[in-house]
């Protein structure tokens, strides 16, 4: 506390003494610029990780400082210190994870000190969500989550003056760009961010290219986003650097021997003059900051007073440079004001290099089990939400556990959590959180689904080792079993759903008493074989469910004869193996047990897939460096076939350490490949990159395709960027990965082939028909650039393994037909939520809570949002999901909606929910060739009326329209 203290003194002179500042925020409170100067906005700043080498508690706290010396409480609490003591500083603050711990310690006196500073533009909030996010392997939804979760904290404690105007994106490791579409329609002004492929970033030095106009989406209009990238990463400039973290020289200006004023401002100036040559502006962004910088933030500042002071008085003798502090919203108000004219953007900065053996691509797939856990809490976030909505859940305990897991899934968008480039004690530390946050929303779901359904008193255990074939409520028996499934889509939807059992008999009935057609099949043996794994239950009750939101079956053990499908071993057959269902048709080669031919939607194709590894001994938790030639695992496979009625399997052993199912339901028109991976062998100091390849005879000419955050799609070319020639002369085949989120495809022309993953994974196109993606890796090298260790995650003693799956879909290239790998990634993404409870938990309880009905919701919908927001208050949200080449505009009615979530008023907001799209003023920059430079500056506006409501009106009111790919965000005030 020794940094803070006296801060109760400072705050009766703030009050009272100090002169000169203005209680206004946002760009009024901007310094100004000087047009006949070069500008030199000093924008101080820490960049703290929630997470990284140290856990967030360790890097709050201050604890474990032989690992880093970092405390961000401290940089807290000595940052307001200084800013109260001279009205022209300022300082900017980006990660609201951290700042909220503090700020609910503070007391009030504190607080209002704090919020003086926010009003007068001095205390500047910056990116504003809960963490900086990663932008390779996140899925949008949560992204959105997690904007919205940070700035309502800063609205409900600041108001507008706590609402950041632009993002800080300074360390994620590759920029997408549907990143920059969702800061567009949240309402930003711009982003600025410190990573590029080194090739980029010396064509864009040479041509004035370092800030740009970027078109953030192909189906939206009016999404041109300014982008700039630093010069110097985030850091201070050499030599400048006056954190207690460095060593650099002070300025020092006493009568001194050495007094080294004209030295430090020349060498200062020297730098500056050689960073102007690089922008177009005479305004000039000189970061001052690095990691965990500003526990002593005196230090700082009285150092950056006297490079201040020093450079403005050279002005007297004919200096063109002109310094004083500044924030990035500041700086870039600065360049709006300018009126002048950018190059544009319209790809994405992925994959990230920053030199020719370095392309940070092994991330996309680090900590498999990890990224897949990340999706499942996102699965429990929007179930638990949606259902304590529908309950009107409102408790403190209720409140508090949803807060926790959005606080947790916030957290886990951190660039080093979602990643997978931390420590692994900080994963651990990461997985012990996000386990407590999905318990904590289980019991809200608990809590809804007994007001909601007539189990009264069920308990609604949700299985969390599903993926495993693993439930402890079924471990015993199956027999009077309730399953509720909770559907999160909007629309109705129709999924196989797996129940770990014992090898028995059974009979599944709907709400109605209608038998539904089941089936008992066993669970692979590998999966069986796990060491940690209880095998209780050894096969899984398969049954087909149709559920609208919620819907329970019910499992009674049967005394008649089992039906389940037929085991084969195909071993030493003559012909082919064929696996068949109405919509599919699969042949496994009968000499090499590998996937041979599949048949599906009118086509017919060869199709070879195969498992490869690529030994490396460079590889780490960022990057993936391929050290000699892939190797294919060539050798037979042994497999065996289950043929049932309702799904037919194909297990398959690759090798000691690689195995999968191929499976195909009927009705179901995709294939599912669920692959089993690990423990992966070191051998020496020699890792692996374990990959899968789908081969077909597609002509697709080097072009394949991916998603960007889940949203829109991106196209690729192999060793082609859009506006450099990337360095391929150390790592060709790393240069050509892309992040993969939920598909990637390709086509040509005719036939188009589509891989959907359940989890962030690295993929490319290497050669003509072939689609590859990266399953899971492990290494003994560490390199220095990151976590300091190497990537070698074990369990149990042992390396890890992982489970996932794939999903194939083959079809023709036919006008809109991609929207079935739209619908199955929505699938994919929220499936049904399970929850298990026994019958005699059952009540003839008449049911009056009425749920929202939203089947006037065209297909292409999707219920993005639907949450408690704040009292009396819901955040409802809804997109297009389908682009501009699969989709139209579409429109539809909200107002039996509103009417049954009780609403009393309706208000349209930007994307995140906290400011009414009617206030959205969003600067607009010109690029290039865009026509007649503009004389005054101009804004982006709303580009339709903004929805606004209440219950007196017409239903005509209630009406909405949504453009392809468009989000449209509500806020809902109910009695």
């Amino acid at each position: 506390m020794k940094h803070f203290a006296g801060l109760i003194l400072f705050a009766i002179l703030f009050a009272i003494t100090i002169k000169g500042s203005q209680s206004v925020c946002g760009y009024e409170s901007c310094p100004q610029s000087v047009s006949n100067l070069i500008n030199i906005h000093l924008v101080p700043h820490s960049h703290d990780d929630v997470g990284w080498l140290k856990t967030a508690d360790q890097y709050y706290y201050g604890h474990r400082q032989n690992i880093q010396h970092a405390s961000v409480k401290y940089i807290f609490e000595s940052v307001v210190s200084e800013l109260i003591k001279d009205p022209s500083r300022r300082f900017i603050q980006v990660e609201t994870a951290f700042f909220e711990k503090w700020w609910v310690d503070q007391p009030e006196t504190t607080k209002q000190i704090v919020r003086k500073l926010v009003n007068e533009g001095r205390f500047e909030f910056i990116g504003g969500a809960w963490s900086m996010n990663d932008e390779g392997a996140v899925n949008y939804q949560s992204v959105i989550d997690q904007f919205t979760l940070g700035l309502k904290f800063l609205d409900d404690n600041f108001g507008a003056c706590g609402r950041p105007h632009v993002g800080w994106q300074i360390d994620a490791f590759g920029h997408s760009r549907e990143m920059a579409s969702m800061f567009a329609q949240m309402g930003f002004d711009g982003e600025f961010f410190a990573r590029m492929d080194h090739s980029d970033k010396d064509v864009r030095l040479g041509n004035l290219g370092l800030e740009m106009i970027w078109d953030a989406s192909e189906s939206l209009s009016n999404l041109e986003f300014f982008t700039g990238m630093l010069y110097n990463h985030y850091s201070a400039p050499p030599g400048f650097c006056f954190d207690r973290l460095c060593g650099d020289d002070p300025i020092i200006d006493e009568e001194s021997y050495d007094n080294n004023v004209k030295s430090r401002v020349d060498d200062f100036l020297n730098y500056v003059a050689g960073v102007a040559e690089h922008y177009r502006s005479n305004n000039i962004l000189i970061p001052m900051g690095d990691d965990f910088h500003y526990e002593n933030a005196q230090q700082n500042y009285q150092n950056m007073d006297k490079l201040i002071k020093y450079v403005n008085q050279r002005q007297a003798d004919g200096s063109r440079y002109n310094i004083f502090y500044s924030t990035a919203s500041c700086y870039l108000n600065s360049l709006h004001k300018g009126l002048q004219t950018w190059p544009n953007k319209t790809q994405d900065f992925l994959p990230h290099s920053n030199e020719a053996k370095s392309y940070w691509t092994g991330y996309f797939t680090s900590r498999p089990t990890q990224k897949r856990f990340e999706r499942d809490g996102n699965h429990m976030l929007q179930t638990a939400k949606q259902l304590s909505t529908f309950a009107n859940l409102s408790s403190d305990k209720q409140t508090k556990d949803l807060d926790y897991l959005r606080k947790i899934m916030g957290v886990m968008q951190h660039h080093d959590a979602i990643t997978g480039t931390e420590k692994q004690h900080v994963s651990d530390d990461y997985d012990r959180l996000l386990y407590d946050g999905i318990v904590g929303a289980e019991n809200n779901a608990r809590d809804a689904l007994r007001v909601l359904t007539n189990l009264t008193n069920g308990e609604f255990e949700s299985c969390m080792q599903l993926n495993i074939s693993v439930c402890a409520f079924t471990k015993d028996s199956a027999d009077d079993v309730v399953v509720t499934l909770f559907n999160p889509l909007a629309h109705p939807s129709t999924q196989y759903v797996k129940v770990p059992v014992k090898d028995e008999s059974y009979e599944v009935t709907d709400e109605k008493g209608t038998i539904i057609a089941s089936e008992v099949v066993p669970v692979a043996w590998q999966v069986l074989a796990l060491e940690h794994r209880s095998n209780d239950t050894q096969h899984e009750l398969i049954f087909k469910a149709s559920v609208d939101k919620i819907a329970s079956y019910y499992i009674t053990k049967s005394k008649s004869t089992k039906t389940s499908g037929r085991w084969t071993l195909p071993g030493g057959k003559s012909e082919d193996t064929v696996l068949e269902t109405s919509l599919i048709k699969l042949v496994i080669d009968k000499d090499t047990g590998r996937l041979k031919t599949v048949e599906m939607n009118g086509i017919s194709e060869e199709i070879e897939q195969i498992f490869a590894v690529y030994k490396t001994r460079e590889s780490c938790h960022y990057i993936f460096r391929e050290n000699d030639e892939i190797e294919v695992l060539t050798d037979d496979v042994e497999f065996s076939v289950y043929d049932g009625t309702l799904v037919k399997e194909v297990h398959q052993q690759v090798n000691e350490f690689i195995s999968q199912v191929i499976r195909i339901y009927e009705g179901v028109n995709r294939v599912e490949f669920e692959w089993l991976v690990g423990p992966i062998p070191i051998d020496g100091d020699v890792g692996m990159e374990v990959i899968t390849r789908f081969q077909s005879s597609i002509s697709s000419k080097g072009v394949f395709y991916t998603d960007s955050n889940g949203r829109e799609v991106m196209k690729r070319e192999k060793n082609k960027r859009e506006s450099f020639d990337p360095d391929l002369s150390i790592q060709p085949t790393s240069a050509n990965y892309y992040p993969v989120t939920s598909r990637i495809s390709l086509n040509d022309g005719s036939r188009r082939m589509s891989l959907l993953n359940d989890r962030s994974e690295a993929g490319t196109s290497m050669e003509d028909g072939r689609l590859e993606l990266m399953l899971h890796r492990r290494h003994v090298f560490h390199d220095g650039s990151g976590a300091d260790e190497a990537i070698n995650e074990e369990q149990f003693g042992k390396g890890l393994i992982a489970r996932g799956k794939i999903q194939l879909v083959l079809n023709k290239v036919e006008d809109k037909n991609t929207i079935p790998e739209r619908l199955a990634e929505k699938e994919i993404h929220l499936p049904f939520a399970k929850f298990f409870s026994k019958r005699n938990t059952a009540t003839n309880k008449v049911i009056v809570k009425t749920l929202p009905d939203f089947s006037d919701f065209p297909q292409s919908v999707h219920l993005l949002t639907l949450e408690p927001f704040s009292k009396n208050e819901i955040l409802f949200r809804v997109e297009n999901f389908l682009d501009h080449t699969e989709g139209n505009v579409v429109s539809f009615n909200i107002r039996s909606i509103f009417d049954t979530l009780g609403g009393v008023e309706i208000r349209e907001t930007t994307l995140d929910g906290n400011l009414p799209l009617s206030e959205m003023k969003r600067l607009k920059f010109y690029h290039d060739g865009a026509g007649a430079r503009p004389t005054t500056a101009e804004y982006f506006t709303a580009t339709h009326k903004p929805l606004a409501a209440d219950k007196s009106q017409e239903v005509s009111e209630f009406s909405v329209t949504l453009q392809p790919m468009q989000i449209r965000t509500f806020i809902i005030t109910y009695e």
